[in-house]
């Protein structure tokens, strides 16, 4: 397993009806591949993980594999908010090809320092495969601190962390407190090659889905040392980073894989479609970063 360089939390295709395009999950997968992407998360966030079925994570997991495997790095996203019920994820993705699991903290309910701990802990007893944790405080409401985060480091299976607070003193403080080995990935696209500066090892990230080529080349360029490249074309990228959340992840970056023809625009409720006073911006950063043509 190689935990490293510029992973996508891969959206879902869905058809109008709301049921998964598997047809467009190949054309996405295929894209991936051909543009350079290190790996996938599988359900995660911007998969809309809470609203998939175990059945449908399952036959989108076994396809990834199938289709990516060998090639770049696959995870699923195994966390809920129960920890009986991340187990029991954890127990069945397990004995699916995948190379590691990612959990994300719970939602909502807001455990302490020690709950988290535990909930990890037992996710990992339960499991087979490395797991990668998942912090993204915005999303849920409840923060894994670095020093909860060196305990866990300690445990078996548990072989990095996706950190999703955008700062630089908490990259460095999380690489600080866990023993060599043990990976942090940036789970923040407008900070990601600030955060590989500082060691993260790359980034899990929402604007690879649609301009996998260019994060794959700035990833590369700030994991081997070239800043100013790195800057140059992160610079390109910016509008992307911003865009790709003035709605709900994954709604803009599902409405530019539309424009793209990759995939089309469906979610599933509560999201609803890209607001139209959006569409502008959003057009426009995709035109800047070259995911779609400058207009006429």
């Amino acid at each position: 397993m190689v935990l490293t360089g510029s992973l996508v939390a891969i959206v879902t295709p869905m058809r109008p009806d709301g049921a998964i395009d598997l047809e467009a999950w190949t054309r996405l997968l295929d894209f991936h591949l051909a543009g350079g992407t290190n790996g996938i998360v599988v359900g995660g966030t911007t998969g809309e993980s809470v609203t998939l079925r175990d059945a449908e994570l399952r036959e989108l997991t076994l396809r990834a594999c199938e289709r990516c495997r060998g090639k770049l790095t696959v995870l699923a996203g195994a966390g809920t908010s129960s920890t009986w019920a991340t187990a029991e994820r954890v127990r069945w993705l397990s004995e699916l090809p995948v190379d590691a699991l990612l959990v994300v903290t719970p939602a909502y309910n807001r455990p302490t320092q020690e709950g988290l701990y535990q909930h990890f802990a037992a996710a990992a007893a339960a499991s087979g495969k490395p797991l990668v944790l998942y912090n993204v405080p915005s999303r849920t409401a409840v923060d894994l601190k670095p020093a909860t985060v060196a305990r866990l480091a300690r445990v078996a299976r548990i072989a990095g962390i996706k950190e999703a607070v955008p700062e630089m003193s908490r990259v460095r403080e999380l690489l600080e407190v866990t023993p060599r080995g043990f990976t942090v990935l940036s789970g923040d696209d407008a900070t990601a090659r600030e955060a590989i500066g500082c060691g993260a090892r790359g980034v899990i990230s929402v604007t690879a889905n649609v301009a996998p080529r260019a994060m794959s080349v700035m990833v590369a360029a700030a994991l081997a040392g070239d800043g100013p490249r790195a800057r140059e074309l992160d610079a390109r990228l910016a509008g992307l980073h911003r865009e790709l959340f003035v709605e709900a992840n994954p709604i803009p970056a599902k409405w530019v894989l539309a424009q793209m023809g990759i995939t089309g625009p469906a979610l599933r409720l509560p999201l609803t479609p890209l607001a139209e006073a959006h569409h502008a911006g959003v057009r426009e950063a995709a035109r800047g970063a070259g995911v779609l043509p400058a207009a006429a």
